[in-house]
């Protein structure tokens, strides 16, 4: 195996176990949680939106991902897909 193609499996491993959008993560979401407690447990959104005090953050893609709405800035509800 070349060094190039062990460096590339590498990252990928690496990449893949740095991953925050998993089951267990979503698992410790609770409602009434923090913002920054979410982005701490899941990193920075993909993509949040809003307005009149309500939000909704996305992290992952379109096959796996978690999706936030807070109030205030405190989670409201939350909902995940493909996450293992």
């Amino acid at each position: 195996m070349s060094l190039r193609s062990l460096a590339l499996l590498s990252l990928c491993v690496f990449l893949t176990a740095c991953n925050k959008i998993n089951q267990e993560n979503y698992s410790q979401l609770k409602a009434g949680m923090a913002k920054a407690e979410v982005e701490k447990l899941l990193g920075s959104p993909k993509e949040c939106s809003g307005a009149l005090g309500m939000s909704s953050c996305t992290w992952g893609d379109e096959k796996s991902f978690i999706s936030v709405q807070y109030a205030a800035d405190k989670v409201l509800m939350y909902s995940g897909q493909g996450l293992k």
